[in-house]
């Protein structure tokens, strides 16, 4: 009981601090906005409470900035956690949401609805993008079962996936899509939040959770897997069914990240690690400890992408990999010898 207030002392102050965050991401960009303005867009409309503001800059408040903060946030925290439950499933450092092959299989979902112009009548971009993430994962499951069922030939699996539709992508972008729309796909696989609103979400704060409340339900097993498989089975636990269980969950999570924001790097890989050398290696603070970070991550690296040069946004998927690429080498270095 000693430790209780302290832990909740704890909790709130990571709650504050994100949220703080999600405020510095709606209030910051290329358009200046005076702060005032932005406390009483959300006054007018969380409560109706009738201040006087400029009508174009609550516009880009609340149906521009604040939705693409929210958005961060919740595909920042979902990818991170995604990278801590397969680096613990497959007992692989190197562990990614994208190993897997869904971010290239919602390259070619994306680039198909493009290419036809299927994005103006009957799918989306993201719609086509989630489609072919999840046919992607589907293709990565059956190579999987029908090689061994285990780590290295879901990691093979993954690889083989990923250079299939990384391929089929190249095709279908060289022969049926016209430059304007390759231009739009490239922009969208480099990862960007720009077009972010809030029925992505709608859709991502809601299964960021319950990818939350599940990972964490398995956070005592998921400490078993470090050991390997055979000690985990030891301890009664049903290796198969929890591995497909939180994989199908993983892929489900980074599908529909990809398909709102393209492809980010380094969140899935970087955060965890970091997240280890902070609160340990157990996952009751681990997964949560990831989340946290991965938002805040996101949210910073997408406000980095709006005001590095004034008058140019840049995708943020740029920014994740200039942070990132160089946090791992740090990271690395400190594992020196480990």
């Amino acid at each position: 009981m000693t430790h209780l207030p302290r832990t909740i002392i704890i909790w709130l102050f990571c709650i504050w601090l994100l949220l703080c965050a999600i405020v510095a991401g709606a209030a910051i960009g290329e358009i200046a906005i005076p702060f005032s303005t932005f406390l009483k867009t959300i006054a007018n409309h969380l409560f109706d409470s009738g201040y006087e503001v400029d009508i174009f800059h609550s516009r880009v408040i609340w149906l521009w900035r604040l939705p693409r903060a929210v958005v961060g946030a919740c595909c920042g925290a979902g990818l991170a956690m995604c990278g801590v439950i397969l680096q613990a499933l497959l007992r692989n450092p190197l562990a990614e949401p994208y190993l897997l092959g869904i971010s290239s299989g919602a390259g070619t979902g994306a680039a198909l609805v493009t290419a036809f112009g299927m994005n103006l009548s009957i799918l989306s971009l993201s719609t086509g993008a989630l489609i072919g993430g999840l046919l992607s994962f589907f293709f990565v499951v059956f190579l999987a079962y029908h090689s061994g069922r285990n780590a290295t030939a879901i990691i093979l699996a993954g690889i083989a996936s990923a250079m299939l539709f990384n391929a089929l992508t190249a095709l279908i972008l060289m022969i049926f899509t016209p430059l304007e729309g390759r231009s739009n796909i490239f922009a969208w696989m480099i990862g960007n939040l720009s077009g972010a609103r809030w029925n992505d979400a709608a859709l991502a704060f809601p299964l960021t959770l319950v990818a939350f409340l599940i990972f964490f339900a398995f956070c005592r097993i998921l400490d078993a897997f470090v050991f390997g498989s055979r000690a985990a089975k030891s301890l009664g636990i049903s290796v198969h069914y929890v591995s497909m269980l939180l994989i199908t969950v993983v892929a489900l999570v980074t599908a529909v990240m990809v398909s709102i924001m393209g492809t980010i790097s380094f969140v899935g890989l970087v955060v965890p690690h970091a997240a280890r050398l902070i609160v340990g290696v157990r996952h009751r603070l681990l997964i949560p400890a990831s989340a946290f970070i991965g938002a805040l991550f996101m949210i910073s690296a997408d406000v980095i992408s709006r005001i590095i040069v004034p008058g140019l946004a840049f995708p943020v998927g740029i920014v994740t990999a200039l942070i990132g690429a160089p946090l791992f080498a740090l990271l690395l270095l400190r594992q020196k010898g480990n």
